[in-house]
């Protein structure tokens, strides 16, 4: 009895640590020192032109500033929603603004698409 006792102990104490890692993940993305970053680092863009929750960067746009596209399934939460793009596709919006990455970002923490022709903007914290 006393082996269960420990068992179920263990148990518990993993799940509770896990639960704060598991609502975290459903974030598509965070902020790390002020900016916004997907889970890998990149960087996370927004487009002046968008307006009223829908996407205005597609066909050749698309492919320079590619949208945060949102897995089957994924639900409005927070500050979080997911809108239909003109393809059909689902896309990631943070507070009503759909995002984007840029293609020459390379690499994790990079931004050489922030403020691009004044209508691209690296995500910051006070948006």
């Amino acid at each position: 009895m006393k082996q269960y006792s420990h068992s179920i102990k263990a148990l518990l104490l993993a799940a509770a640590f896990s639960l704060p890692t598991m609502a975290f993940a459903a974030e598509p993305a965070m902020m790390k020192d002020g900016m916004m970053v997907d889970h890998k680092g990149m960087t996370v863009y927004t487009y002046d032109k968008d307006a009223g929750g829908k996407s205005m960067c597609n066909g050749e746009c698309a492919e320079y500033w590619p949208p945060m596209m949102a897995p089957a399934g994924a639900k409005a939460e927070g500050k979080w929603t997911v809108i239909k793009r003109d393809d059909g596709k689902m896309q990631w919006a943070y507070d009503g603004k759909p995002l984007y990455y840029f293609q020459k970002d390379k690499a994790p923490g990079e931004m050489k698409g922030d403020k691009m022709k004044d209508v691209w903007h690296a995500v910051r914290e006070h948006m």
